[in-house]
Order: C-alpha cells, then sequence, then structure tokens
C-alpha cells in the first residue's frame, strides 16, 4: 500500500489530483485510516506491532503528500507571473511624503541650538501643582500677575475644589514650572531647555490660542550675570537668523526673574519688510525662587544649594517664529489639521 501511494502521489499532475490521492489513502474513510480504525479487534500484542507498522506507512504517505502540495503550489504560482504580463518600463506610482509640522521644525532648530551649547532638554507635566506653578514662582494667590493668565483649574473634588490636604491642579500656564522641577531634581551648575504646551483660558483670534507652546530656558551656577544671558540670546539669534542678526534688549516684569527683560530680534524680511520682531521674555531668577527651590528640597530630605547662587531664565514662543518665517497669517492654522495649509509645507519641512 505505501508503495502504491508513494507512485500515486509522485504521478500526481495537478492539486485536485493529488487531492484525490490524499482523500484515497489519509482521508476520514481512506484506505491507511481503515487500517487504523480495525486495531480494535486484534489482540493487545498485535494491535501494538500492528499500529506501529501502520504509522509508519501514514508518516511516509503524508510526508510525500506535504512535498508534493508545496511542489505543485510552487509551480502554479511560477505559471501564473509567466502568463501575466509586467511592463517594467511603465513609471511608478509617486506616494505622498509627510514632513515637519511648522512647529516642530522651529522647536528642532531652537533645541539643537541650545544642545550644541551644552544645555540638557527636560519635559515636564502638563497638570500641574498651584504651588509649582505660581507660588514657588513668587507667584502667590494674592499677587496680581495671577490676573494676567486666565487658568485652566481642575474639578478635583465634588464642588470644583480641592480635596482637604490635595493641592489644587491647573493647566499648565507657562513652561516655567520645569524650573521649579529641575532644580529640585538637580543639583548647581546647570543649564537646560524645556519644550511643551502651556494653557490660557482666553478668547482666541488670529493670533492668540487657549493653547499654544513654549521654550523654557534655565542656567544657574557661580557668578552668572546679565552679560551671560545677553550673549545666550544673541547666539540664539545667530541660530536662527544668521550670523549678522541684532538683539535688543527692554526692561519688562515678570515675577520670577529680577530684573527682568523683553528680548526682541532685527528680523531681516526677504519681502522687504525687516523690522523687530519682539521674540520672549527673560531676566535673573528672583531670589524668592531659589530660596522656594531649597525649601521643596528640604521638604524632600535634601541639601539647599541654591540660595547664594545667581542664574538666568527665559522664555518664548515658537508659533510666532514660525508664522513669521512661513507668512503663516492666522495661529489657528497650526492646529486646524487642514491640509490644504500643511501641505504647503511638505517640501521644505520634509
Amino acid at each position: 500500500m505505501q508503495q502504491e501511494a508513494l507512485a500515486e502521489i509522485a504521478a500526481a499532475g495537478d492539486l485536485d489530483a493529488l487531492q484525490q490521492v490524499k482523500t484515497k489513502y489519509v482521508g476520514k474513510k481512506g484506505l491507511i485510516t481503515q487500517q487504523l480504525g480495525s486495531l480494535g479487534g486484534l489482540a493487545p500484542e498485535e494491535r501494538k506491532s500492528r499500529g506501529a507498522e501502520i504509522n509508519v506507512v501514514r508518516q511516509a504517505v503524508q510526508g510525500a503528500l506535504d512535498k508534493r502540495e508545496a511542489l505543485l503550489k510552487r509551480a502554479a504560482l511560477d505559471a501564473k507571473l509567466q502568463g501575466e504580463a509586467l511592463d517594467v518600463t511603465l513609471p511608478g506610482l509617486g506616494l505622498p511624503s509627510g514632513g515637519l509640522h511648522p512647529i516642530n521644525r522651529v522647536y528642532s532648530d531652537l533645541i539643537g541650538i541650545f544642545t550644541r551649547l551644552g544645555y540638557e532638554v527636560a519635559e515636564g507635566p502638563e497638570v500641574e501643582e498651584e504651588h509649582y506653578n505660581f507660588g514657588a514662582l513668587n507667584i502667590p494667590w494674592y499677587h496680581p500677575a495671577r490676573e494676567l493668565q486666565d487658568t485652566f483649574w481642575l474639578k478635583d473634588g465634588p464642588d470644583g475644589s480641592s480635596e482637604p490636604g490635595v493641592p489644587r491642579r491647573l493647566l499648565r500656564t507657562h513652561t516655567s514650572n520645569m524650573q521649579i522641577r529641575y532644580m529640585v531634581e538637580h543639583e548647581p551648575p546647570l543649564k537646560m531647555v524645556s519644550r511643551g504646551k502651556v494653557y490660557r483660558y482666553e478668547a482666541t483670534d488670529a493670533t492668540h490660542e487657549a493653547m499654544f507652546h513654549q521654550l523654557e530656558g534655565l542656567v544657574v551656577g557661580e557668578g552668572i550675570s546679565m552679560a551671560d544671558l545677553k550673549g545666550t540670546i544673541a547666539e540664539m539669534a545667530r541660530g536662527l537668523y544668521g550670523a549678522g542678526a541684532k538683539v535688543r534688549f527692554q526692561p519688562s516684569y515678570y515675577p520670577f526673574v529680577e530684573p527682568g527683560a523683553d528680548f526682541a530680534v532685527w528680523w531681516e524680511n526677504p519681502r522687504g519688510e525687516s523690522k523687530w520682531l519682539e521674540l520672549g521674555g527673560c531676566g535673573m531668577v528672583h531670589p524668592h525662587v531659589f530660596k522656594a527651590v531649597d525649601d521643596l528640597r528640604e521638604a524632600a530630605g535634601k541639601e539647599r544649594v541654591y540660595e547664594g547662587l545667581t542664574g538666568f531664565a527665559f522664555g518664548l514662543g515658537p508659533e510666532r517664529i514660525a508664522m513669521l518665517k512661513y507668512g503663516i497669517p492666522d495661529i489657528r492654522y497650526f492646529y486646524a489639521n487642514d491640509p490644504r495649509v500643511m501641505r504647503q509645507f511638505r517640501g521644505e519641512l520634509g
């Protein structure tokens, strides 16, 4: 039976013929299957030896069936491919390519500048505790600066207030919260930048959004001065706008720095509309901020190391840079997910 089965398998010219051979020998009513079914009528010793013989035949036949099936399938596939007309001279279909979002492109440029200057990159929570967002940054509950930042407060308690002993939480209004968190976890000297989304509860228009982005920078060490800050901002401007970039500083107020300033860059607009471009704010870290950081470190069982040091901080919004660099007239275009807007930058930003 084994010899006959192997011969019929080898003679099967296609998959249909092979299936008939398979059914004949190893199907539910096949010859080998019937032999296995007859073992029940034999004596125990004869059943054992006879069963071993039949299994050897079954395995040999099944192995030959599998090999022949694979061979016939490959032959059928080759025949199909040979019968199809394939014109290799036809041009391929071009698939649409993606590209970096304008905000990410500006972020990449800024991060590249500061990492080359030795800064570490840190990211932190967008849902923040009140103390890290305000109190530790010299903005207590009664401070008028809080009126300048309409805040999205989270309803932790059933009545919208915080539960007893639980700090109030909010969507951070600036990335300056990372100044505090980074200093609590690291000892000076340090240089860091932090990027991320921030939120303000305000009406949206062409230049204002409830959600936007910031880049925050912080340097702390011995003898850090305003001259170091100005040199850093000037180096950033040269990285963004070329070696001839000029920077202007004007006094301004921020509760977490003293003195504080706004900085602007002279932008050589290719359309001939060159002007001062206001990029962000900066200043020397307020001593009250260093004290708040040391208080947090002490509460966490760490050494007080910041009081008596100096440092500077700065922050800017990449949306402003991207709007002017790419001629985008409305900040809302960045987040509308309109492919007609984004595809314009695919080639340049890809």
